[in-house]
């Protein structure tokens, strides 16, 4: 229970995207018959180094729930992350999505979500949009699972340092593939979002994940995730991009 407890806080989600696009499909809870799914992590950390006083908050919830015959889901994500010095507020960000997923077949889903989002450290400090879309299953096999996604998004971009407010007719794409070994030794899993503006082309952003699982055990494993976002046109008219590699431990219950 000790090196459980002890590893649960070495390997707590790394968080999400300084960007503010979110790899939804990496966050999806796989339940399979399971209806109802939650897991919750809050955590508060203080520091004095000879006066100087840090503060941070760390709170994240995932939930699913399914109907009796297993054909609507329900699935909500939240995650808060606030640090603040004496002299500074250094981090305030939070994000809320709630997805509505009808079944129609094996193969093809409605979605509808809503989601809202702050980053202070960012161009666009905040983002709230709504839409919906298909999901189709495009691949099933014994070791490759594979999913594509198209959405119609409304969305409401702030930017305090443009002094701006945006109001956008935007598309989303995404396509997911991944792979489980059948030693069981690794998986993988890759996804791309492309989300364009509908009225200007060039005006887009791109999410790519990569994520490498490597099980030690039947209770432990390695992984690595590879990020790469980006933005053609912020409200400054700036290219925008970032890059991050994340090596962790996780806990397999």
């Amino acid at each position: 229970m000790i090196r459980i407890l002890l590893l649960s806080l070495i390997c707590l989600t790394p968080g999400l995207l300084s960007a503010q696009l979110v790899n939804i499909e990496s966050k999806r809870m796989q339940t399979d018959s399971v209806r109802f799914a939650l897991n919750a992590d809050f955590s508060f950390n203080h520091n004095n180094n000879d006066g100087t006083q840090v503060n941070q908050i760390d709170a994240a919830l995932t939930a699913q729930l399914k109907s009796k015959d297993l054909r609507k889901i329900l699935f909500l994500l939240g995650n808060y992350k606030f640090i603040d010095s004496e002299e500074e507020n250094l981090q305030n960000v939070w994000f809320l999505h709630a997805r509505f997923n009808y079944k129609f077949n094996q193969l093809l889903r409605l979605e509808t979500f809503i989601q809202g989002q702050y980053n202070q450290l960012l161009i666009v400090e905040q983002r709230n949009l709504i839409g919906a879309g298909l999901r189709v299953k495009w691949m099933d096999r014994s070791r490759f699972t594979g999913y594509a996604g198209n959405s119609y998004m409304y969305e409401m971009e702030s930017s305090d340092r443009a002094e701006t407010t945006r109001y956008n007719h935007r598309n989303s794409t995404y396509l997911t593939l991944s792979y489980s070994a059948k030693s069981e030794k690794f998986s993988v899993a890759n996804t791309v979002y492309y989300q364009p503006l509908y009225r200007d082309l060039n005006d887009y952003r791109i999410l790519e994940q990569f994520r490498l699982d490597i099980p030690l055990s039947s209770w432990l494993k390695v992984f690595t995730i590879y990020n790469y976002y980006f933005d053609s046109k912020t409200p400054l008219n700036t290219k925008e991009y970032t890059s991050h590699l994340n090596f962790g431990i996780g806990i397999i219950l």
